[in-house]
């Protein structure tokens, strides 16, 4: 059974960054879709990033791209998220998830198991 781990959420200023990592245990990662989704407060679960088994594909919600970059080190059973100039708005729980199927998506549904989350928050 797979379990993810999320590790890398804090505090941080408006402007600064951050890098979350999400660690497979039970279940390698290579070869299936990764993604990275999150919950701001009093809001719906979004999509944020997501990359492809074979790494060959990612794309990202449009208020994150050119700040953040999803990408994986599959040797670690470890998929990261890069998240640089930070905005208040970017203030959520984030969570990863993998889905079996070397194609990406940008669907919740779509994805067979998640992590329990790491908390970003982003000040003003």
């Amino acid at each position: 059974q797979i379990k993810l781990v999320e590790s890398g959420g804090n505090l941080v200023q408006a402007g600064g960054s951050l890098r979350l990592s999400c660690t497979s245990s039970g279940r390698p990662i290579d070869g299936n879709a990764m993604g990275w989704f999150r919950q701001g407060p009093g809001k719906d679960r979004e999509f944020v990033a997501t990359i492809s088994g074979n790494s060959a594909a990612t794309s990202y919600t449009v208020s994150v791209k050119d700040r953040f970059t999803i990408s994986r080190d599959n040797d670690a059973n470890t998929l990261y998220l890069q998240m640089n100039r930070l905005k208040p708005e970017d203030t959520a729980v984030y969570y990863c998830a993998l889905r079996t199927s070397i194609f990406s998506s940008q669907r919740e549904r779509e994805y067979n198991s998640w992590g329990q989350g790491t908390q970003v928050t982003v000040s003003s």
